[in-house]
């Protein structure tokens, strides 16, 4: 989050998708009655947490690129 000159928290893109994605997730484990993807046998393969990964990563560089694998 980032704030502009009055001091008011501005949400970019990235964090929203990050938010929505970590809501997926948050779901996901709770539907399975996890406390962790870690706990998952889809751990590796799981497509929410590759897209959770994906959003932290692009929260963090705020869409400038850069390669990223996981």
């Amino acid at each position: 989050m980032q704030e502009n000159n009055s001091n008011e928290i501005v949400i970019d893109e990235w964090e929203l998708k990050l938010d929505a994605a970590l809501k997926e997730l948050k779901q996901c484990q709770d539907s399975k009655e996890l406390n962790s993807c870690s706990d998952c046998s889809l751990f590796f393969e799981c497509e929410l947490r590759k897209k959770y990964i994906l959003a932290v990563y692009e929260s963090m560089n705020k869409g400038s690129g850069g390669g990223f694998e996981f």
